[in-house]
Formats: C-alpha cells, structure tokens, sequence
C-alpha cells in the first residue's frame, strides 16, 4: 500500500509540476529613472502654515526613493551655500534655539521648523527661504556606502555621485 501511495505521489507531482498557465502581458521595458533635483523660492514659515509648509511633488515619487532636502544658506563668490537639513541653530549657551527638519511622502515634502519661539526668529531664517529637493531613485540608494553616508552633506557631491545635470533644475512653484 505504502508503494502505491508513493507512486501515485510521484506521478501527481511530475504531472502538476509540468503545468503551465497562459502567458501573461508583456512587460515594459526596463526605465531608467534618473536622480532629479528640484528648487522651490520663496518657502515661508509663518504661524499660518503652522511653521510647517508642505511643498508638493507632481508626479509622485516612488516609494523606494530617497529624499534629501538643502537650504540655501547664502552665497560664496556668487555660488549658492547649501546646507543639509535637518539643520540646527543654538543659542550662545549652547541650548537649542531652532531647526529645520523635514518629512516627506511619495506626493510632498513637509519642511518644519522646531524650535520654543518661532515667531521671534528673525525673518532672515524664516521667510523666503529657498530649498533644493534631490530625488534618488531607490535602485541607486545602495551606491553610498555606509562609511559615506556624510557624504550627503555635501550638496556638489551628491550632484557628482549621481550624475544630476545642476543647470536642469526644476523648479515648484508654492
């Protein structure tokens, strides 16, 4: 009986394991996404926004990207400074007066500010800021090994790493 029950095992595995379904549709083609970098002008953190404005990307990102955020921190011989954010401002003390932080989603990107008196930062820091956002695609995120992860800090860097055209900059409009 037991010899029976192993043929019968064997024959139902080679006939099911030789089963094939109809092909399914074509694919696409593989799409080269590339890395991508936008600037927005004039971001405000106002008591209206909640300290908080929330910049939209159209179209969606993937959910496997990464997102890096820069401000623009002035200029060096007509050069535009960026800095990394979050990004941190303390008192004379030493204790934290304020920062920027950010969060975002495959549809937009929230930029905050932290801190215990908004409102009495000085305008300078909290209106018409302008920030770089830097899309990678999340196939090109391994590419930074961990020892390089300060490497993001460095805005012409990324730029290099990832082979961003910098004078194609797209621009979102708040």
């Amino acid at each position: 009986m037991k010899k029976i029950l192993t043929l019968f095992a064997v024959v139902g595995l080679i006939v099911f394991s030789s089963c094939e379904g109809p092909e399914g549709p074509p694919g696409q083609d593989g799409v080269n996404i590339e890395a991508e970098v936008y600037q927005v002008k004039g971001v405000s953190f106002t008591s209206d926004n909640g300290y908080n404005p929330i910049i939209p990307l159209n179209p969606a990102i993937l959910p496997a990207d990464m997102v890096l955020l820069y401000r623009q921190d002035g200029t060096d011989n007509g050069a535009p400074v960026w800095k990394l954010t979050p990004e941190l401002y303390y008192l004379a003390d030493g204790t934290f007066d304020f920062g920027y932080n950010y969060n975002f989603t495959v549809r937009d990107v929230s930029v905050y500010m932290d801190g215990f008196d908004l409102a009495g930062i000085s305008t300078a820091f909290r209106l018409n800021q302008t920030f770089r956002i830097v899309i990678i695609p999340g196939y090109l995120t391994g590419t930074f090994k961990s020892a390089n992860k300060s490497s993001f800090s460095d805005y012409n860097a990324v730029i290099k790493k990832y082979n961003i055209d910098d004078s194609n900059i797209k621009s979102i409009e708040l």
